[in-house]
């Protein structure tokens, strides 16, 4: 695919579709002339001539949201046109999934369409997946999975994505480190259990068993994104090695009576650093994925 090429796909369906396509009649009144063979009109076309868009990066579609659609439909009729490519003996899906189900829901025989040229796979892949993200149509996980074909299919860099799409390159890394979390959690984050902010936090924990205990907590009991930064960044305090930096046997009075405390309330060795300033950092470690367990139980508790 040329530079030149992906520039325009870049731009998403405005840059494929003329800005007055060809209509032999007003949108609005429901009779939509019928394929004449060019590019770039819109048309009536068959419901049942529709082939669905293979590369549709956007997996879920709320029930309601739809059932809403399609009495909108048989009320108003469509307003605005699905977007197809002529393929084999009738048309392929490009965008506006919604609509069509909700047409067909509508038992509707005929849909106003955008008819535009697309000419390779590739190009269809890369036009779905930017439009799809453009028009924020999805979830954390359908982006980070259409970010993801367009770096093995499209074999587009993140640099090239975020361009595209218009964000930071760090967006675009961030959702694609979500695909690194167990399964359990990725779907949490489909259903909306949790936050792109609680993924965030999860992922920088060292395993999996650590991510998912904390992903239940957070389900459980309403955690904070702040709340599970603290737990993490606890979780991620390196321990001291044996035999070095005896801080305890310089450490003043008044900080080991403060460690014996915290000692005493958590159950396990802490370690209280000044850094001047009123700076310093208190670590807790913990010897067991039941100790974290403990632990977290302890920080988290209301």
């Amino acid at each position: 695919m040329t530079s030149q090429k992906k520039s325009v796909l870049g731009r998403g369906l405005n840059a494929l579709i003329p800005k007055n396509p060809r209509m032999e009649v007003n949108l609005h009144d429901g009779s939509i002339g019928r394929d004449t063979g060019e590019m770039g009109i819109i048309a009536s076309i068959n419901l049942a001539s529709i082939q669905p868009n293979p590369f549709q990066p956007r997996t879920d579609f709320d029930q309601s949201s739809l059932e809403e659609l399609t009495r909108s439909i048989q009320e108003k009729g469509i307003i605005q046109p699905i977007t197809v490519r002529r393929f084999e003996n009738g048309y392929q899906m490009i965008s506006g999934e919604r609509r069509l189900r909700a047409a067909q829901a509508a038992r509707l025989r005929q849909i106003p369409a955008y008819i535009i040229a697309v000419a390779t796979d590739e190009d269809m892949l890369e036009l779905a997946l930017i439009e799809n993200i453009q028009r924020e149509y999805l979830n954390p996980m359908e982006i980070a999975n259409a970010y993801q074909r367009l770096l093995d299919e499209c074999h587009l860099s993140q640099e090239d994505i975020a361009k595209r799409v218009g964000k930071d390159r760090s967006t675009v890394t961030n959702f694609i480190r979500l695909l690194k979390l167990p399964a359990r959690i990725q779907e949490g984050l489909r259903k909306e259990k949790i936050s792109m902010g609680h993924a965030r936090a999860l992922i920088s924990l060292p395993n999996e068993r650590m991510q998912l205990r904390l992903y239940e907590k957070i389900v459980d009991s309403g955690l904070s994104v702040r709340k599970v930064e603290d737990v993490v960044r606890a979780a991620q305090q390196p321990k001291k090695k044996s035999g070095s930096q005896k801080e305890g046997n310089h450490a003043p009075a008044s900080i080991q009576h403060l460690e014996e405390q915290l000692r005493q309330v958590l159950g396990t060795k802490v370690k209280v650093r000044t850094k001047g300033q009123g700076h310093g950092e208190i670590v807790i470690e913990y010897y067991s994925l039941d100790d974290f367990d403990r632990l977290m139980d302890l920080f988290t508790r209301k």
